[in-house]
């Protein structure tokens, strides 16, 4: 009887120690349970959101479309391909280089881009008039000089060209035609000493290079390129005797020396703006891209190299 009456007293306080567990486990949170404030659509912090958001810092993966001014093929190829190795979540689509006329043209006929490059204030500036670009992201990237350039190893090599020499019709030239930034900043010059005339007589850095002609002393003497790259290598092959170029282009396409920088005061300062397109969907990937181009250290070093200096 009384081993019947111990194992009745153990059984029962074997089913008190259960129900009391039970009812412990019911005050708890089991881990399928919803943190608190969940119920009501509030976000709460755990290890796996943290993670995202940390992850996020590398971004959804961005290709970028970017026009840019013909002279800056050769650094803009290197500058993505440094970016994209430290941004490893953007690659760059098939980048458009033209002249910067072109490039306006191109937005203007509904193509897409992400950032335009130009290589002259009146490119940007039509740019932002006619709102194919986000005028509150524009910004002056880089400046650059107007050198005469003659073959490499030609006689002209070490010959001191002056515009008064140009003027004179001493040499063949080519120069960029008006869609070329280079082209216009050359006209400027040619202002200077009468060998190109504008419409309204503007001169120097008034002028526009655009709209006139040339003097009937050099006209018969002018070849036009439709981008700086071919008007290089005019005066490379010998084509033609001299051109006017960008310093940055002797960098980039070689084949050419140069002879004698155009004075400064003769055109309007050479200058390329950047700036995010209106119809970017990448818009702040864009931003950024630019931003890192004025600022990244690694990067500042391949805009010199290619004959650039990053504006101020």
């Amino acid at each position: 009887m009384k081993n019947i009456s111990r194992r009745l007293f153990a059984a029962l306080a074997a089913t008190m120690m259960i129900a009391a567990l039970g009812l412990a486990g019911c005050g708890g949170q089991s881990s399928e349970e919803p943190a608190k404030g969940a119920e009501s659509g509030q976000e709460q912090p755990n290890a796996t959101a943290t993670g995202a958001g940390e992850g996020s810092a590398t971004g959804e993966p961005v290709k970028l479309q970017i026009f840019a001014a013909n002279s800056l093929t050769k650094a803009m190829a290197e500058a993505q391909e440094l970016y994209t190795s430290q941004h490893p979540n953007v690659t760059f689509a098939d980048t458009q280089y033209e002249g910067s006329g072109t490039l306006v043209e191109m937005l203007a006929a509904g193509q897409y881009a992400d950032v335009l490059i130009t290589a002259s204030k009146g490119t940007m500036d039509d740019a932002v008039e006619k709102d194919y670009v986000k005028e509150d992201t524009r910004q002056t990237m880089f400046n650059n000089d107007l050198v005469v350039v003659t073959k490499q190893g030609g006689d002209l090599v070490g010959t001191d060209i002056t515009l008064a020499d140009i003027a004179a019709g001493k040499y063949t030239l080519a120069v960029g035609d008006e869609n070329v930034p280079a082209g216009n900043y050359a006209c400027q010059a040619l202002t200077t000493v009468g060998a190109y005339i504008e419409p309204d007589g503007a001169a120097g850095a008034d002028a526009t290079g655009k709209g006139g002609s040339f003097s009937d002393a050099i006209k018969s003497k002018v070849t036009l390129g439709g981008k700086v790259g071919d008007v290089c290598k005019y005066a490379e092959s010998g084509e033609v005797d001299i051109a006017m170029v960008y310093t940055s282009d002797v960098y980039r396409m070689g084949g050419v020396e140069i002879c004698s920088v155009v004075p400064t005061d003769t055109h309007r300062p050479i200058t390329y703006p950047g700036a995010v397109c209106a119809e970017s969907e990448n818009a702040e990937a864009a931003q950024a891209f630019l931003t890192w181009c004025m600022t990244d250290e690694d990067c500042a070093q391949i805009w010199e190299r290619w004959g650039f200096e990053r504006a101020a």
